[in-house]
């Protein structure tokens, strides 16, 4: 080769600071004129590298200079075009133009859609559009590759291949020959297509024209035949010169001939698998596909500042050697196996990990100008480190962006598709009605006092979907609610308008043009319009409006369930990017935006498996070994690049190196690179010495106080309360849940679209049964009516209508044949669900019966009706489960209107199981042993151990103790109230009250 013809490629190793050892070497070069850099052109991969290096001849230069033009070649992975410094007018005047990328996806689901529903084998618009996404991405693939389609129509591998995988290869051959043929009915190519061939024409104007400017090519590692062919025609031109990044020019050539790729063999026709998940194999494929030997490469006359010494990248070098050559590892001396400057920290979870990054990083910021880069590819964990250092009110520019499905307005607009569509369940309604964007502004507080009083209605099991189950909470005859139900109604009526039509619209099929237009104006109602503000509102806004107007090229059929899922698709895919900078001296970085970045601090967090490398996503439609035949990467490949990525950010000086030993899900799996780097580096691999031990102190208390078992001691006055029967058994059992109670007055909520509870069903069959003694007169064929009628009432709740049925059936007919029976003995039921009073040692007693009969011998009978198993025996007889005794007291005091007289019943009718059927009476005052109560003297054990509570607890001073007898205080209302866990079962309780 004549030296005209040499190429000029250089290398700046990992070590060497990428974009201020480039900037550095450019000023030299190209300085001293004033205008000299001015005149020049720098390509570069995609807009995050031209920013750094920006940033870098900004910090350079230290009287002010004209920077050169800067272009770049755009990634088609971060959504980038090719700059138009490239791309212009004159250069692309014989290219058809790119179709539309949201063009091309729609396209493609409706395509995939249609040909599914010919073939009678139909598939959801969510599935069609997935589907479309990777069709997309494997079509890029082989474009890149410059991979004839031809030859996948051609290939004959269907006999090798699983059934499954022929149908996938033959429905991608119908899809890509269907595509193209509608390119060409749009005159569009594919913007990959559009690319290659840009690129080309380009080197082909060059070779004619060369640039009258210098032309430097720098940091671009893609190995598409097309890149490399651009990045050679740079390299042979005059005064121009490609610049590498982190080329290994250290390892052995031995080394460098086991990375791939390999050619056939003749005699056997087999190719050797090339080492694709080594940080250098794409280094090598560019460089041969540019027809460079490595022996070639010049290194670059600079270093930046911020690099570490020379002797990382050897040890780098090292420690990513090939497999079969890891056992060199055993002859390297000390210092070839040390990576002086890297520290590394194992977290317990994600949690802490993200936490020790946060304080690693204020604690670089205290030295003036002293940056730092944060590199994760887990997302979460970098919106928990930002949300560590808002603690500091430092704000982290996060250049990865965040999904808009994540940002409060797509939240807004995926919560209101998902009640909308969903029959508006009260958590997704609810959370819908209390976004901080619903009625912002002066409007705020009125509005969420209304909806605080619908959280307070909605609680509770679930009755009728749809917007009519919330006009029947507010139809209710519960007395408890009469006023909330008074305060809402207005506000209800005027938000239901606002629903109804969008219900109604999707009541039906549905019309994809009408149900854009209308999530948009319902969206629009709710917020005042707030939520089109600011840029995130702005990008929902444009995202909507070009969705609209390709309603043409929307699914065929969308199912109602769908529309969330398939709004978070396209959503979910947005990348929202702040305006504005952080601080100016820390940022978080994905894995492709910190290519060529440079810190002083760099810290790559999430090194798990998974993560960091990300796990491998099969290709759906060509299996591994059409991939292989076609030519195209590896799957695998993306671990190379991952590893390559590693071993650029760790060429900073101060490198911090973590990860979690447990993730969300389980134990974590530490990344295959630092396995590595632990086992060639040992004990030379160093661990941060105190990270953990700020992550653990920094919220620890000074004092660590221990919590005592709650006892209040409320005043005498606060003690004047009346009591219900019910009350008794809890200040007897728990006395801080009465004082929570009865005396603070905090009632507990049930938890909202809650499953059926006990006392939940106990309300409905008592509610049942009032009503068939009230209404019905005990009449046994109407109970069993009542029961059927309230099964397949569509208001019931479906847990009630299967799973309980059989015990609501056959436990309701026991209790309506069990009354005829005692009415035919001369036992007639009184009252249902009668309230009594009376007082008793001062103190006003009231009570519920659920049912009292006159026996044949005049005197009364208490029934409590109970949905589950009674209280034993023993309980009564130590004191506790008083309720039947005192209101045997109550109707023997006169204390319920228009019945008296002597009590000798006290039954618990319960609809349990027991002897293979459900039903069955128990009372208190029957059994064997010493467990059971003589029926004359159950009103007189009652009234004392009432009597006894009072003395302590309503007249006396006795403290209020939690869970003073817990094997009875079995309601958990007030458990984190009295702060449970943190005092029960520790230390010496008083005899007699172990807990």
């Amino acid at each position: 080769m004549s030296s005209a013809l040499k190429p000029s490629i250089y290398n700046i190793a990992a070590h060497g600071g990428f974009a201020d050892a480039l900037a550095q070497g450019l000023i030299d070069r190209f300085g001293k004129d004033p205008f000299g850099l001015a005149r020049g052109l720098i390509i570069l991969p995609n807009n995050r590298a031209r920013r750094a290096v920006h940033d870098a001849f900004v910090r350079l230069s230290e009287n002010g200079l004209l920077l050169p033009q800067m272009a770049v070649i755009g990634d088609l992975e971060l959504d980038e075009s090719i700059g138009t410094a490239l791309d212009n007018e004159e250069l692309a005047l014989d290219i058809l133009p790119a179709v539309d990328q949201f063009d091309r996806l729609l396209i493609l689901a409706r395509l995939i859609e249609t040909e599914r529903a010919r073939q009678s084998e139909p598939i959801l618009s969510i599935d069609a559009l997935r589907l479309a996404q990777e069709f997309a991405r494997t079509m890029d693939q082989l474009t890149i590759e410059e991979i004839d389609l031809r030859d996948l129509v051609e290939m004959e591998v269907e006999p090798q291949l699983s059934s499954h995988w022929q149908i996938s290869l033959s429905f991608f051959r119908v899809i890509a020959e269907k595509w193209h043929e509608k390119l060409r009915k749009m005159e569009r190519i594919d913007e990959a297509s559009r690319r290659n061939i840009l690129f080309d024409q380009i080197v082909l104007n060059w070779k004619e024209k060369p640039p009258e400017h210098f032309v430097v090519a720098a940091g671009i590692t893609t190995s598409a035949p097309a890149i490399a062919r651009f990045l050679k025609a740079i390299a042979l031109l005059p005064g121009a010169m490609v610049v590498m990044p982190d080329l290994d020019l250290i390892m052995p050539d031995e080394e460098w001939d086991l990375l791939g790729p390999f050619k056939a063999n003749p005699e056997t026709g087999r190719v050797r698998r090339a080492q694709e998940t080594h940080p250098q194999y794409h280094m090598k494929l560019l460089l041969d596909r540019m027809s460079i030997a490595r022996g070639e490469i010049m290194r670059w006359p600079r270093t930046g500042e911020s690099g570490a010494a020379a002797k990382r990248s050897r040890a780098l070098s090292n420690a990513f050697a090939v497999p079969k050559l890891t056992s060199r590892w055993r002859g390297l001396a000390s210092h070839e196996r040390s990576l002086s400057g890297v520290k590394t920290i194992e977290a317990r979870n994600s949690a802490e990990e993200a936490q020790i990054v946060a304080l690693l990083a204020r604690e670089a910021l205290e030295e003036p100008e002293k940056r730092v880069s944060i590199i994760t590819p887990d997302r979460a964990l970098a919106d928990r480190i930002s949300a560590h250092l808002a603690r500091w009110s430092i704000k982290a520019e996060d250049t990865a962006g965040r999904p808009l499905s994540k940002t409060p307005e797509g939240v807004l607009f995926l919560n209101l598709l998902a009640a909308v569509t969903n029959g508006f369940p009260p958590a997704e309604f609810l959370a819908l009605l209390k976004h901080p964007l619903v009625r912002a502004g002066e409007a705020r507080q009125s509005w969420l006092e209304h909806v605080r009083r619908l959280d307070l209605l909605m609680r509770g099991p679930r009755t009728v979907p749809g917007l009519a189950g919330i006009d029947s909470l507010l139809e209710g005859e519960n007395k408890r609610t009469l006023k909330l139900r008074n305060e809402l109604r207005p506000w209800w009526q005027s938000l239901r308008t606002m629903f109804e039509p969008f219900e109604k619209l999707l009541s039906g099929t549905v019309n994809w043009s009408d149900t854009i237009a209308s999530i948009r104006s319902l969206a629009d109602m709710l917020t005042d319009g707030s939520i089109w503000t600011g840029p995130t509102g702005r990008e929902l806004a444009n995202f909507l409006t070009e969705l609209e107007a390709r309603s043409d090229l929307g699914p065929l059929t969308i199912r109602l369930e769908e529309l969330e899922g398939y709004f978070e698709a396209f959503l979910s895919q947005i990348s929202i990017r702040p305006p504005y900078g952080g601080h100016p001296r820390i940022a978080t970085y994905g894995l492709l935006e910190a290519r060529l970045q440079q810190a002083d601090l760099v810290i790559c967090c999430g090194l798990n498996e998974g993560s960091w490398p990300q796990a491998i996503t099969p290709d759906p439609w060509l299996a591994p070994m059409v991939r292989k035949s076609l030519g195209l990467p590896a799957q695998e490949r993306q671990i190379g690049l991952s590893a390559h990525d590693l071993v650029g950010a760790m060429g900073a000086k101060n490198v911090v190196l973590t990860r979690a030993q447990r993730d969300g899900s389980g134990p974590a799996i530490a990344s295959r690179f630092l396995l590595r780097l632990q086992a060639m580096c040992g004990d030379n691999l160093k661990k941060h010495p105190t990270a953990r031990i700020w992550a653990q102190q920094i919220d620890r208390p000074a004092e660590q106080i221990s919590i005592e078992r709650p006892a209040p001691t409320p005043d005498a006055e606060q003690r004047k309360v009346s009591l219900s029967v019910t009350n008794v058994d809890r200040l007897i059992a728990d006395p801080f849940a009465f004082y929570a109670y009865r005396i603070m007055g905090f009632y507990s909520l049930d938890m909202i679209d809650a499953e059926p509870s006990a006392a939940w069903r106990g309300t409905i069959i008592h509610d049942l049964l009032d009503k068939w003694a009230r209404v019905d007169g005990y009449n046994p064929e109407a109970l069993k009516k009542r029961a059927i009628g309230f099964l397949n009432d569509r208001s019931s709740h479906p847990l009630m209508r299967t799973l309980w049925a059989p015990r609501l059936t056959q436990g309701l007919s026991w209790i309506a044949e069990t009354v005829a029976e005692a009415q035919v003995e001369g036992r007639e039921p009184q009252e249902s669900e009668i309230k009594g009073n009376t007082e008793i040692a001062g103190v006003p007693l009231s009570g519920v019966a659920d049912r009292i009969d006159r026996m044949p011998d005049g005197t009364l009978a208490i029934v409590d009706y109970k949905t589950g198993g009674p209280p034993s025996n023993r309980a009564v007889k130590e004191g506790f489960n008083l309720q039947l005794g005192l209101l045997g007291a109550i109707a023997e005091n006169a204390g319920f209107k228009g019945l008296s007289g002597q009590v000798t019943g006290f039954e618990y009718w319960s609809l349990a199981k027991k002897n293979d059927h459900f039903g069955f009476v128990q009372s208190p005052t029957t059994g064997r042993g010493e467990n059971f109560i003589d029926s004359d003297a159950m009103v007189d054990h009652a009234v004392a151990h009432f009597n006894n509570a009072i003395d302590k607890y309503i007249h006396g001073k006795e403290p209020m103790t939690a869970k003073l007898h817990p094997e009875y205080a079995i309601y958990a209302d007030y458990d984190q109230l009295m702060r449970l866990e943190e005092w029960y079962g520790r230390g010496e309780l008083e005899e007699g009250n172990n807990v």
